[in-house]
């Protein structure tokens, strides 16, 4: 069979499952979805850099999602911090982020802070919400790891009892564009996904055994848009007897906001509201702080209800 994929593999996302070991695992890697999710605000390199490290995150772990009208929301928050909000959500494979941060303070601070100095004590809640049961899932963890990755692993040791691994990796382009990478990696201690876990044990040498060549990955080939996905697989887990490899999914950029939508929500509010939030033309602006799109609805347009 002929391989027709482009020399560059991007904004794409691939699961496996190695069964011999209960593990199984999720390869992605973003660039133009990536920069076009950056280029919606001046964001400063180092926001750049955290912005792109947490969508590859949630596209490692919104795909682990079986609903495809589910939604995970991945969200950094602090009180006090140079960061004060960081969200990104993953939707059958639409991506979306955003970062509201202090320029002032951060302009203070090096080329490369680190998490603490970003965040100060802050916290990372990791949503899982499901369209087809309406069932939501939540974690919380501080963020008082090295990275998010590290912060991702807690989540699942946490509030999952799970061991897992997370190893992100980026890099700029000839262009300066920037490209992200990653490898989510976990055990499942019954052997079966799905399966009720009567125990956790404390012991895990076939989890040790992936979790140690899956380290061995370095961030230089994550980033790598020259090497599919699945050979990124392929060289970590070549000697195992068998490694399942799973569909893959295409990524986009994907924004919610559209002028419908913002016209029901506007509508939910009484007229004497909308009036307090129009300008001296009776037309109330709309930013989308994820696009920067600015939607215009002018007060004329809401049609009052009959008597």
């Amino acid at each position: 069979m002929t391989d027709t994929r482009p020399p560059t593999d991007l904004d794409r996302v691939i699961g496996f499952t190695i069964p011999g070991r209960h593990a199984r695992g999720r390869v992605a890697r973003l660039g133009p979805v990536l920069d076009e999710i950056l280029s919606a605000h001046a964001y400063p390199p180092v926001i750049e850099r955290l912005l792109a490290e947490a969508l590859t995150l949630t596209a490692l772990l919104g795909s682990t999602l079986k609903d495809a009208e589910g939604q995970m929301t991945l969200q950094a928050q602090t009180q006090g911090g140079i960061v004060s909000l960081l969200v990104c959500d993953y939707k059958g494979g639409e991506l979306r982020g955003y970062v509201q941060y202090d320029a002032e303070r951060l302009a203070m601070l090096g080329k490369n802070p680190s998490l603490y100095a970003l965040f100060n004590k802050g916290y990372l809640a990791v949503t899982f919400d499901q369209a087809l049961t309406k069932e939501r899932y939540q974690g919380i963890v501080p963020l008082d790891g090295a990275s998010l990755a590290a912060a991702a692993e807690s989540y699942f040791l946490q509030s999952e009892q799970i061991p897992s691994l997370v190893r992100l990796g980026m890099h700029r382009n000839e262009a300066g564009k920037l490209i992200a990478g990653g490898i989510f990696l976990q055990h499942l201690p019954e052997g079966e996904e799905g399966r009720e876990r009567l125990h956790t044990k404390l012991d895990h040498p076939e989890w040790h055994h992936v979790e140690t060549l899956a380290s061995t990955m370095g961030p230089d080939e994550l980033a790598d848009a020259s090497i599919p996905l699945e050979n990124l697989v392929w060289r970590l887990f070549n000697e195992e007897p068998e490694v399942r490899l799973l569909a893959g999914t295409d990524l986009a950029r994907g924004c919610r906001c559209d002028a419908s939508y913002i016209m029901q929500v506007l509508g939910k509010f009484p007229a004497e509201e909308r009036a307090a939030m129009a300008d001296e033309n009776g037309v109330i602006s709309v930013d989308c702080a994820f696009c920067s799109t600015k939607f215009p609805v002018p007060l004329a347009d809401f049609v009052p209800p009959p008597l």
